[in-house]
């Protein structure tokens, strides 16, 4: 997808099917994905009914999105070691956890910056 037709998409709000996507690919529960995006249960649950996200939802669920993908780059295609790795605390990141972080973009691109450095064969 282009640069412009994603932003159109987050304007509009993307599908709530895409968040049931990442859930199946990460594994993760929904009060898991539910932290990462900041987004209560009960406002969940209304965006499933509504079947869209608000745009400021739809910008945190592409940054998950885009850090899980990365990760699963980082693990050659195994989601469930870049689920693991991204649960798990990390010394490069001050011992948290890349999840913890990647709930901003700020800390999503630190997140991003270790991934990069491990591709690269840099060991933090």
């Amino acid at each position: 997808m282009d640069l412009f037709k994603l932003l159109a998409e987050v304007d509009r709000g993307i599908p709530y099917r895409a968040f049931e996507r990442l859930r199946r690919n990460t594994s993760w529960e929904v009060e898991m994905l539910a932290f990462l995006l900041a987004i209560p249960q009960r406002t969940l649950a209304r965006r499933k009914q509504e079947g869209r996200f608000h745009p400021d939802e739809s910008d945190r669920l592409l940054r998950a999105s885009r850090i899980f993908g990365r990760a699963l780059q980082l693990f050659e295609g195994n989601s469930k070691e870049a689920s693991a790795w991204l649960e798990r605390p990390l010394p490069a990141l001050g011992n948290l956890r890349p999840i913890d972080l990647a709930r901003t973009e700020v800390g999503a691109l630190e997140v991003e910056r270790v991934i990069l450095a491990l591709e690269h064969g840099v060991f933090l």
